[in-house]
């Protein structure tokens, strides 16, 4: 097996694990608002959006730091991995709830893996191919810009619906909901 798919074998795992944990960490940390910036600090789309990001792109740049040399096309690979990977989650989470009606908890799950996969399936193929390094710059500053818009929306959410959390709404039409109506399940 190359190095490449080796790396992106353990990176799947990583990733997935990474971010799995990672969902929990905000709460873990205390609610600590330096954790908040790179773990999601509600039940929003946007802040599951973390659970990819943030580790696939600490591992990439440890692939990035091993590979550079033998794969001179990796970064750019990299980056649009991330971005893919990343905004996959928002396009099937909002596809499928539209189809269904309702949030399926073992469809989320499954989106994530998925979405971690097609982010390393993209790396190795672009990677190898450099079909992706006329295009390295404004990916990368993309990604970059995606960053920065995680760190200033989780302390500035906008109102739109792939920044609100749905727990907080539910919360929110029980505690307004008149008192002689049953309580919802």
């Amino acid at each position: 097996m190359s190095h490449l798919k080796r790396l992106s074998v353990i990176g799947v795992i990583f990733v997935t694990l990474a971010g799995t944990l990672s969902h929990f960490l905000y709460g873990w940390s205390g609610k600590n608002a330096l954790v908040g910036l790179f773990a999601p600090v509600n039940e929003s789309v946007w802040e599951h959006m973390k659970l990819l990001f943030f580790p696939m792109l600490l591992y990439g740049l440890f692939m990035v730091s091993r590979l550079k040399k033998e794969i001179p096309c990796l970064p750019s690979a990299l980056w649009a991995g991330v971005l893919a990977g990343t905004f996959t989650i928002p396009l099937l989470y909002y596809a499928y709830t539209f189809i269904c009606g309702r949030n399926v908890f073992l469809l989320d799950l499954g989106i994530f893996l998925l979405s971690v996969l097609i982010a390393f399936r993209i790396v190795c193929k672009l990677a190898l191919s450099c079909r992706a390094k006329p295009f390295g710059a404004l990916s990368g500053w993309a990604v970059f810009l995606l960053f920065i818009c995680f760190l200033w929306f989780t302390c500035h959410p906008p109102r739109a619906e792939i920044f609100t959390d749905p727990t907080a709404r539910e919360e929110a039409a029980r505690l307004s909901a008149p008192a002689w109506t049953a309580p919802r399940p």
